[in-house]
């Protein structure tokens, strides 16, 4: 859900007017010291808000609402405000309502391909509008929030695994390699030479610190049986091939407070509910 109206406006900035928009504004002079006998200057009032059309071409007026639009989004963005940034975002819309006129007067307008490419950035703009205003009507409340967090809490668990393996495609070579281990031949040695998960054999098997969770299911109920040193005595089967798996270390999950995700959470779940609001309105459409 990117396609914004307000980033369709902006899209037609030019680079060059918005560097110069945000180039640092000429020092000021600095202040007249206040003599003791002089009376204290009062603040000069804020400038009311401008009004009517932000300007007006061969007669056609252009709404300010569009370079409000824009200011908006170039403040998500992070760029200050500033007159200069003003001034270049008016530039340039009265440089395209010259365009979007010279386009009209020309005939270009009528083109049966640009016609159905407004219409289908109006259906978007619409779609996007309209999704955004029902997430604002209903939102993601705190106790969903808590109950999403809690539950992939619970799911994730309390420890992390860092293992090593050695992957091969036929049970009867990793029963050999398991041979050679048992005889002394060393773990990382043999992964490096005879795995073939192209990932973990360059660092001799190792798959760093992961929760169970990442792994195939067999692979996982595997691994968390084991002691720290201890490998499989047995090939254990997956998908993937036949593992020969050594179980390095074990620690606590640090799992993130609840205020460092909830941001994350929040979008998570307005995905969802907007994903079974259309759902919904799907169930109910004829489609054909």
């Amino acid at each position: 859900m990117k396609v914004y109206c307000g980033a369709i406006l902006a899209a037609f900035l030019s680079h060059a007017q918005l560097v110069a928009a945000q180039a640092p504004a000429p020092a000021k002079p600095a202040a007249t010291p206040v003599l003791p006998t002089q009376e204290p200057a009062k603040a000069a009032k804020p400038a009311p808000a401008a009004t009517g059309p932000l300007a007006t071409v061969n007669g056609v007026q252009i709404p300010r609402i569009r370079a409000d639009m824009i200011l908006q989004q170039r403040l998500q963005q992070g760029i200050a405000d500033s007159e200069q940034l003003r001034s270049a975002v008016k530039e340039e819309l009265v440089n395209r309502e010259i365009i979007q006129q010279e386009a009209a007067r020309s005939g270009f307008t009528k083109r049966a391909e640009l016609r159905q490419e407004l219409d289908f950035v109006r259906q978007t703009v619409i779609v996007q509008s309209y999704l955004r205003d029902w997430a604002r009507q209903n939102p993601v409340t705190d106790a969903e929030v808590q109950k999403e967090y809690d539950r992939a809490k619970a799911q994730t668990g309390s420890t992390e695994y860092r293992a090593r393996h050695i992957l091969v495609a036929a049970e009867d070579e990793a029963k050999r390699l398991i041979a050679e281990i048992a005889k002394g031949a060393k773990f990382e040695e043999l992964a490096q030479k005879s795995s073939i998960d192209d990932g973990s054999r360059p660092r001799g098997g190792d798959l760093e610190w992961n929760l169970p969770g990442t792994f195939d299911k067999a692979f996982a109920d595997a691994m968390v049986k084991l002691e720290k040193g201890t490998m499989t005595g047995v090939p254990v089967r997956t998908r993937f091939g036949f593992h020969i798996i050594r179980l390095e270390d074990v620690r606590p999950v640090n799992f993130p407070p609840l205020a460092q995700v909830k941001p994350q959470i929040q979008q998570r779940l307005t995905q969802q509910k907007i994903d079974l609001l259309v759902r919904e309105m799907r169930s109910k459409a004829k489609v054909e």
